[in-house]
Order: structure tokens, then C-alpha cells, then sequence
């Protein structure tokens, strides 16, 4: 089922607000909600032949589809061709990826600096008799790996460390050489950046995040152009039954209305927390793309529309971040990223990151900006004592 847009009043040109308050809305029908409730049903009336859009609760259902339209819409706005499918978790659709198109013998190039479940996915694949090659986001690095390899995975701007690279530049790279792309876009959002359009075959997503935007929804989807790797995606899903509930997609839909005004408010006070700390002493390796001295900056600027809510850097010790994070007031310290509300932490206490012991993401939310930034800089002030 393709997710070209279901409402006409959206047109190509509409800005980012307007197609995310309407995209995949059903057309209007008198005394109906604008905007469907869940549909919950394991199963369909399905008399005769099943013929119809829906018939068993694991292959479709009517939540899911205007959800998918939805995000199609903001993935590919006014192309047809183009699916979108949705999963339980952003690892689900990761996941979904990799084990559709990859075969025992294959080679696949993930990045080496990518989200730390990255290894666990790694061990599955190594166990399928798959070769697993990594390389790290910074200067297109995967280019040296590529050849013999079936698939390529991207994680720009890469999470936690925030590099970027040239997404375009890789995937005619990797399509020379006959490999499939597929980039993880959770960080950028669709409003930031626009996977399909840069030469991407899959642009995959965990909807946890800024998305859907209040920490309150494990989802995840996988948008590309129809034909046979979508369709081996959708297969997947069937077989591993790696579903979201209709109650988790249309709270999903729901807040993909304010998806706009949540990312420019978040990635505008994303940019001032990132000058308030430059130049501060007890702050280094301090990464954010849309600083105009950031080393992913130049890269980010041609491919990206908006620079993200997420904000990195390191104190000396584990213990100076600790302090840190325990002197915030405004900014709850919670793994994920992309809420409303601020959250930080420690990514060392996870292991898996290669990032010192100090290293601190942050993850700007809708405060008012001047009250987050003098938060972030006395506990900065408190964490030396």
C-alpha cells in the first residue's frame, strides 16, 4: 500500500507547519473526526475471497495506514512511489532492514560510532554468517569499505557524537557498486533532513524521539520506494510480527501535528545552549552541527534543513558530570532524546559508546530558552565545587 498523501489541500510547496498539522488526514467526511480514533482489532469482517486492505491485525490496519501516509508525507513530500511502514520500535525497523536484505554470504558496512544497540545487531548479523564492516561517520569514511558490500547503513548525524557525513556522496558511492542504502534519520527528523531526496533507498527512524516528541511512545518506520527491498521489508514485519499497537500510532499521528513548532523551538535553543557553552573552560569536545565552527557544520549545511535538538560535549571527570547533571533543575537526566522536556545523562554508564567518561548529551526541549541556558550554566558552576 503506497503512502502518497491521502489530502489534497497539501500541496508540494506547503511549508513544513501546514504538511505537518494535515499529512495523512483521510478526506474529510461529514460528522466524522478529522482525525480517526484507534482502530483496535486482531481481525477484520472478511467474507468471500480476502481481497480487501484488511484482514488480520498483524498485516494491516486503518491507524497504521494514515499514520504512514503521515510520515511519508514529511519523508517524501509529493513523490509518489513511496512507502512508509510502521514498527513497534526504531530498532524493529533498523532491524527490519538488515534481516530483509541481507543473505548468509553478504557484507553489509554499518557505522562504527553509530547508537549502541548497533552491536548487538552486529552479533545477530556475524551469527547469520552476514560480514559485518564499520567505519566512523566523520569524512565519509564508509567509502573505504564499501566494495562487495549489499547494503550500507548511515547514521548522520551520528548518535551520541554528532558527526556528519555527505549522505549523497555515499550513496552514489555505494550504488556504483551495486549496494542498497539505508540512513537512519532519527536525530535530523524529516523536517531536518530528507534521506530519499538525497539518493537513499530507506530512510529508517525510531519515532520515540523527536518525532513524536513527549517521551510517552516506543515506535519506529521505514519509508522507501516501492518495489521489491520494500516489500521484502514488509515481509519482515509479517514474519516477526515486530507491530506497533493502533493505541501507540494514533497518539504518534496525533503529535506529528506540532512536530514543526517543537523542532524549530528545540533546535533554536539547541543552537543558543551550544554558544553558552562555547569557550567555557571546563567544557570540551562540545559538538553541535549547527555551530558554525562545528567540524560537521560545513556538510550538515548542505544537506540538512534544521541541525537537531541534541547537543554534546565532555567535563573532565565522571564525577564533574555527575555533579553536573545532578545540579540541573530544568532538565531531567533520562536516556532517549527529542522530548519537550530537557533530558541528559552520562552516556558512559551505558557502555558500548566510545566516548570518555565525562561525556555528556544533552537534549534540548521546549523551555524558554534563557531559562535553560542559566540552568545548564549554574550547574555547570555548582558541578566545580
Amino acid at each position: 500500500m503506497s503512502s502518497s498523501a491521502t489530502n489534497e489541500g497539501i500541496s508540494p510547496g506547503s511549508g513544513d507547519g501546514t504538511r505537518a498539522v494535515r499529512a495523512g488526514l483521510p478526506e474529510p467526511v461529514k460528522y466524522e473526526p478529522t482525525l480517526p480514533g484507534p482502530v483496535f482489532a486482531a481481525h477484520f469482517h472478511l467474507p468471500g475471497e480476502p481481497t480487501g486492505p484488511y484482514t488480520y491485525g498483524r498485516d494491516e490496519n486503518p491507524t497504521w495506514t494514515h499514520l504512514e501516509h503521515a510520515i511519508g508525507e514529511l519523508e517524501a513530500p509529493g513523490q509518489d512511489g513511496v512507502e512508509t511502514l510502521v514498527f513497534a520500535s526504531g530498532m524493529a525497523a533498523i532491524s527490519s532492514v538488515l534481516f530483509s536484505q541481507l543473505r548468509s554470504g553478504d557484507a553489509v558496512v554499518l557505522p562504527g560510532d553509530g547508537y549502541q544497540a548497533l552491536p548487538l545487531a552486529r552479533a545477530q548479523l556475524e551469527a547469520y554468517g552476514i560480514e559485518v564492516r564499520t567505519a566512523p561517520t566523520r569524512s565519509d569514511a564508509q567509502i573505504e569499505v564499501l566494495d562487495g558490500a549489499k547494503l550500507l547503513l548511515i547514521e548522520s548525524p551520528s548518535n551520541p557524537g554528532l558527526d556528519v557525513c555527505d549522505i549523497r556522496r555515499l550513496a552514489e558511492a555505494a550504488h556504483a557498486r551495486g549496494a542498497l542504502v539505508a540512513v537512519d534519520n532519527t536525530l535530523a527528523t524529516p523536517l531536518g533532513q530528507r534521506p530519499l531526496a538525497l539518493g537513499a533507498d530507506f530512510s529508517v527512524a525510531s519515532g520515540t524521539k523527536q518525532l513524536t516528541g513527549h517521551g510517552d511512545i516506543l515506535l519506529g518506520y521505514v519509508t522507501g520506494r516501492a518495489g521489491e527491498p520494500m516489500t521484502s521489508v514488509r515481509r519482515w514485519r509479517k514474519i516477526v510480527g515486530a507491530i506497533p499497537g493502533p493505541m501507540e500510532a494514533w497518539l504518534a499521528h496525533r503529535s506529528i501535528a506540532t512536530l514543526q513548532m517543537r523542532v524549530d523551538r528545540q533546535n533554536a535553543t539547541a543552537l543558543a545552549v551550544a554558544e553558552a557553552l562555547r569557550g567555557r573552560p571546563e567544557v570540551s569536545g562540545l559538538r553541535y552541527p549547527g555551530l558554525p565552527d562545528d567540524p560537521s557544520h560545513q556538510v550538515a549545511s548542505q544537506q540538512m534543513r534544521r541541525y537537531g535538538c541534541v547537543v554534546s560535549f565532555a567535563l573532565a571527570t565522571r564525577a564533574r558530570a555527575e555533579r553536573f547533571l545532578d545540579a540541573l533543575r530544568l532538565v531531567d537526566e533520562a536516556t532517549s532524546f527529542g522530548g519537550v522536556r530537557s533530558t541528559a545523562e552520562r552516556r558512559g554508564r551505558w557502555g558500548g559508546d566510545a566516548v570518555p567518561e565525562g561525556f555528556v548529551r544533552l537534549s534540548v526541549g521546549a523551555e524558554d530558552p534563557e531559562d535553560l541556558v542559566a540552568d545548564v550554566l549554574r550547574a555547570l558552576e555548582e558541578s566545580e565545587r
